[in-house]
């Protein structure tokens, strides 16, 4: 198997002090560059996406703008396009990722493969190009971008694993429940060193 690393949105907004901060996710990034020491080689490709959205708009009603968030499909206004919010956490090693995916531009997107390359490709483009049949997925958040992400891949034919340990959630039951879908959509959930 040819195997690529998905690091989802580890982004300073999605991270603790951030529009959208969940618990652990500075805890992630660290992990993730520890785990790209460890195991980087491991990998044909490392791809990062990012929420990049759109300053103006609601980003296709994805940005609660004139009423409160429902934390399901509208949010606070997050990870817009130029801003400290949108970067990479300081922890994780963004030298180490080799294709970086931005996703959400003016729309909602929760799944890595909804966005696209620098280039313009889509990932599943780039991993047919690359051969890669098998993807590793980690990142935030693991009841939202992370699942759908895994789902999208799964859904692309290739062979996911989640790894557990570097992944972090908005809520505890919904992170259980998203691990568990994927599990019984054919997902592998392993711990980090698996």
């Amino acid at each position: 198997m040819t195997r690529a690393l998905l690091i989802i949105d580890v982004q300073n907004d999605f991270t603790e002090g951030g529009a959208l901060g969940v618990d652990g996710g500075a805890a992630v990034a660290a992990g993730i560059t520890a785990h790209l020491r460890e195991a980087g080689d491991d990998y044909a490709l490392v791809i990062a996406s990012r929420d990049w959205h759109d300053a103006d708009g609601d980003n296709g009603g994805h940005f609660a703008r004139d009423a409160d968030p429902d934390f399901v499909t509208t949010w606070p206004v997050h990870c817009v396009a130029g801003t400290a919010g949108a970067e990479y956490h300081p922890a994780l090693d963004a030298g180490a990722v080799d294709v970086h995916v931005r996703k959400g531009q003016g729309v909602p997107a929760y799944s890595i493969f909804e966005g696209t390359t620098e280039d313009g490709r889509t990932l599943a483009q780039l991993l047919d190009e690359r051969g890669i049949d098998a993807v590793d997925v980690v990142g935030i958040a693991t009841d939202y971008c992370v699942r759908a992400s895994a789902l999208d891949a799964l859904g692309a034919g290739r062979s996911v694993r989640v790894l557990e340990g570097l992944v972090a959630g908005v809520a505890a039951e919904s992170s259980r429940a998203a691990l568990a879908e994927l599990a019984a959509a054919g997902a592998e959930v392993v711990p980090a060193d698996g």
